[in-house]
Formats: C-alpha cells, sequence, structure tokens
C-alpha cells in the first residue's frame, strides 16, 4: 500500500528497519511505538479520511475499505528502509508531506482581525470547555502566555502535562495547540520573535520528561508541536487565523476531532494566538520570573 509521510518521521523511516510494537488500532489509524530512541517514538497510520497527526503516514484507503482490519494491538511490527510494516499490512513511503503549514508574514493589525475571526468562529460553532472544563490551569497558562511570564506558564504546563484520560490525554492536546500556535503564529509576527522564544523554553519544559509523565503517542505529538508540527486540522485553523481561508468549515472540522481532542486543541490554538497577539503590543520584555 502506497503512503504518504510526514516529514517529521524521516529519523524513523530513512534508515534500516527497525523493530517496533503496535500499540493500539481503530478503524480509521493504528499507531507504532518504537523500541528505544529518541522522539519522535511513535507513527501512526491513517486512513485517507482520518484525523490527520503531525507523525502521520497517511495510505491511500478510506476507513470504509478497513485497510487496519487484519492488524491486531500487541503485535510485532517493523519502521524503516521507507516502509512500515505491521502484520499483514505492508506501507511504502511514495512521498512526504511538511507538518508545518506556511502562514506567510502578518503584521499585528492583521494578526488582531484573524483572532477576532477565530474568536467569532469558535462561538458560531458552540465551542464547550473540552475535557479539562472547570479547571484552573488551562486559564493560567493562558494568562501567563500571554503577559510573556515563563516560569508561571512552565509552572502551570507542568500541571496538566497527562491529565485527563486517552491515548492524548486533555492537558497534552491543550499543550499541543498552544505550542503549534505561539510558534508559528508568534514567528509570523513582522519584528516580534517573542512567541518563537516562549514557545522554545516553555516546549522544552514540557517535553523534558514527557515519556514517563504521559502516554507515548502524547509525549511524541507534544514534541512535534514544540517543533511547529501541526496536524492537518490545526493548520487549517492557523491558516484562517493568518487571512488565507475562512474559519467556517476549518473549525468545524478540529471541533469534531475525537471526544474532546478537537475542543481541547481549538483552546490551545486560541490561547497561544492570543498570547502572539498580546506579545506583540507588550511594552517591556517577557519575564523570567523565579
Amino acid at each position: 500500500m502506497a503512503g504518504a509521510a510526514s516529514l517529521a518521521l524521516r529519523p524513523l523511516l530513512d534508515p534500516p528497519r527497525r523493530a517496533a510494537r503496535v500499540i493500539a488500532v481503530f478503524p480509521s489509524a493504528l499507531y507504532v511505538e518504537m523500541r528505544g530512541g529518541p522522539e519522535p517514538r511513535v507513527l501512526a497510520v491513517v486512513a485517507s479520511d482520518a484525523h490527520r497527526l503531525p507523525n502521520s503516514v497517511v495510505v491511500a484507503a478510506t476507513r470504509r475499505e478497513q485497510p487496519f482490519r487484519s492488524v491486531r494491538e500487541g503485535a510485532d511490527a517493523w519502521v524503516g528502509d521507507g516502509r512500515v510494516e505491521a502484520g499483514p499490512l505492508h506501507v511504502r513511503v511514495r512521498r512526504w508531506w511538511d507538518p508545518a503549514p506556511v502562514l506567510g508574514t502578518m503584521r499585528p493589525a492583521a494578526l488582531g482581525h484573524g483572532v477576532r475571526t477565530l474568536e467569532a468562529a469558535f462561538a458560531a460553532a458552540g465551542m464547550t470547555g473540552g475535557g479539562l472544563s472547570g479547571h484552573p490551569d488551562p486559564d493560567v497558562l493562558a494568562a501567563c502566555c500571554a503577559a510573556g511570564d515563563l516560569a508561571g506558564a512552565v509552572e502551570a504546563a507542568e500541571r496538566i502535562v497527562g491529565l485527563g484520560p486517552g491515548l492524548t490525554p486533555s492537558g497534552d492536546d491543550i499543550l499541543c495547540g498552544l505550542l503549534v500556535s505561539l510558534r508559528l503564529v508568534g514567528g509570523a509576527v513582522r519584528h516580534c520573535r517573542t512567541g518563537v522564544w516562549l514557545a522554545d523554553w516553555l516546549g522544552a519544559a514540557v517535553t523534558a520528561d514527557a515519556g514517563t509523565r504521559t502516554t507515548a503517542l502524547a509525549a511524541t505529538l507534544l514534541h512535534c508541536a514544540a517543533a511547529g508540527g501541526a496536524g492537518a486540522e490545526v493548520a487549517a485553523v492557523l491558516r484562517c487565523v493568518a487571512g488565507h481561508e475562512p474559519p467556517g468549515a476549518a473549525v468545524r472540522r478540529l471541533l469534531a476531532v475525537g471526544h474532546t481532542s478537537g475542543t481541547d486543541l481549538a483552546h490551545g490554538v486560541l490561547a497561544g494566538c492570543r498570547a502572539a497577539l498580546a506579545l506583540v503590543v507588550l511594552p517591556h520584555a517577557p519575564r523570567v520570573t523565579a
């Protein structure tokens, strides 16, 4: 079967093949974890109409065709030499795609308009509080990022790493949305690198021991987000903020991801975009408090 792989997976797919293990199988995707080695350690093989994570190999089959029906959780797998093998499933990478969307250059006024447009689109789509609704730390994290308070942001972020159930806990989804939007949107604004600076340090803090604090998949996604890697639905929303497309359909697709993952990602994206805008007009340098 032919596949299109994220550039984030080159460290796994280019070298000679290595042993791996299937850690989860769903109708739309399967997840393979490498045995040792640096991040990314988890690779997703997804159907062409599934949620495309930044660590995905997208195969030329829809979920209706059930491309993963013969693969079992816990089965041995092999990754490398441009291939993914899991039981009878053999995927050969034929092309590559970039998980970091190109946003171009934005002026602060354009970013302000993009953030307001995104806020209105999320409200119109009926966005809820997500998996951590009522928990104080996501709001604390957003406020600290907007103030350029690195120490406060790190403390709040570390309290929500791994918080919540599932393969990608809600706290990690929020952090992924925040990190990738801070890096990409902050880096797109003229004459302001504070968002990127904050993403660098915050990303380093939350990924330092993510492998022991959250699921293997969530740890890999945090590493991808810290490097600017976004899933397809998040990338589309960020392009809306940059003014490249209207937000309605992109927002609905993002909010439809998973049980709460889409909503949690959306909260993180919105917090990152708001912080990038606040940091453009911040009258003082970012604070690194004790």
